[in-house]
């Protein structure tokens, strides 16, 4: 009776056993299956978010919820399994509902590819036609933009003396990535105009001596002229003959006032500026100026009222605005006025100036 009880509580156990084994293997086959098993779907995209910080149960949740994957438990066993828990890659991926666990594990592991975009950001045009274009493009929100153009935190940690990064964004192609923060934004502008200013002022550095000195500027005072260059002049081989003769009209004694007496200072001003003018202010930036525009005294970029250069850059200018004032052909005019093709004549003397008006503006 005993051995009868032996054997049977025997074959228990052997059948328990192998029970186990059974339930063992297929679960061993079916882990081993379900990295490579297609989540029922018919490849329609998802999107799903990996926010900085998820863990990856959370995660496994997230794509269970969003119809990625099944079996969000087997799900974090795998990348347990893999060892990559903790490398997946936070942003907004856009997956299919038809991939296998593997699939969908690789492509959080690779991350998700920047989208870019390519900007040019033409010479000669000011910080807010800027950051419209940037918007358009997608790369950043031009109110973003212009907050941090105009905060003084912002400005001090880059070394910009003024109110703004106006003349401090070099023009040029970029290929910026989609969505970017405003602040690398502006410091990849800010450090393009560095390195080419660096550049220009090694390359011309006896000349851009001799310029601060006789006019006893500044660099950022050489920036502010080059931005009134970049403005009048159309034609790039005359840069710097206006450059001469604005800096002839500052520094010649025969010349009084001092005024520039140019109009893209005026328009400047009335535009871009948070504090305008009562002229400016009843002013279309896409019209012409008017006498109350020309005889502003309280806009401060109104060369025709104030001697000297105005509070700062009108425009970001380009490489060769920069070198033209660096390097001004040492002229002796004193006006100019364009001939309605792209250039300019230029006359000494002011009657010779006013026949060159009469002929080609009336």
């Amino acid at each position: 009776m005993a051995k009868r009880s032996f054997r049977i509580a025997l074959v228990a156990v052997l059948a328990s056993l192998l029970l186990l084994f059974a339930v063992a293997g297929w679960f061993v086959h079916r882990a081993l299956e379900y990295p490579d098993e297609r989540h029922p779907g018919r490849g329609a995209e998802v999107e799903v978010e990996i926010r900085t910080g998820m863990s990856f149960p959370a995660i496994a949740r997230v794509l269970s919820e969003r119809g990625v994957i099944s079996k969000p438990s087997w799900f974090r066993v795998y990348g347990m399994y893999r060892g990559v828990t903790t490398n997946v890659k936070s942003g907004k991926y856009v997956l299919h509902d038809n991939q296998t666990p593997r699939q969908v594990l690789d492509v959080l592991l690779a991350g998700v590819k920047d989208k870019t975009v390519k900007v040019t950001l033409p010479e000669g045009k000011n910080m807010l036609e800027y950051f419209g274009w940037l918007e358009q493009a997608g790369v950043a929100k031009a109110s973003a933009l212009e907050a941090l153009a105009r905060d003084r935190d912002f400005l001090q940690q880059h070394g910009i003396a003024g109110d703004t990064v106006e003349g401090y964004l070099f023009p040029e192609t970029y290929d910026f990535r989609v969505g970017e923060k405003p602040a690398r934004v502006l410091e990849r502008l800010i450090d393009q105009h560095r390195t080419v200013w660096n550049e220009i002022a090694r390359t011309h550095a006896k000349d851009l001596a001799r310029t601060k000195e006789r006019m006893k500027w500044s660099d950022r005072d050489v920036l502010v002229m080059s931005s009134i260059v970049e403005k009048e002049a159309v034609a790039a081989s005359e840069q710097p003959r206006i450059a001469q003769v604005f800096i002839n009209r500052l520094s010649s004694p025969s010349f009084q006032p001092k005024r520039l007496e140019t109009d893209p200072t005026i328009r400047y001003g009335c535009m871009v500026p948070v504090q305008k003018s009562a002229a400016c202010q009843g002013w279309d930036p896409a019209g012409r100026l008017f006498t109350a525009q020309l005889r502003d005294k309280d806009n401060p970029y109104n060369t025709y009222e104030h001697e000297g250069l105005p509070p700062g850059p009108i425009c970001n200018p380009g490489r060769g605005a920069i070198e033209a004032v660096m390097n001004a052909d040492g002229s002796g005019y004193f006006y100019f006025v364009s001939k309605n093709d792209g250039t300019h004549v230029f006359s000494k003397t002011f009657a010779e100036h006013t026949k060159n008006v009469e002929k080609y503006q009336k």
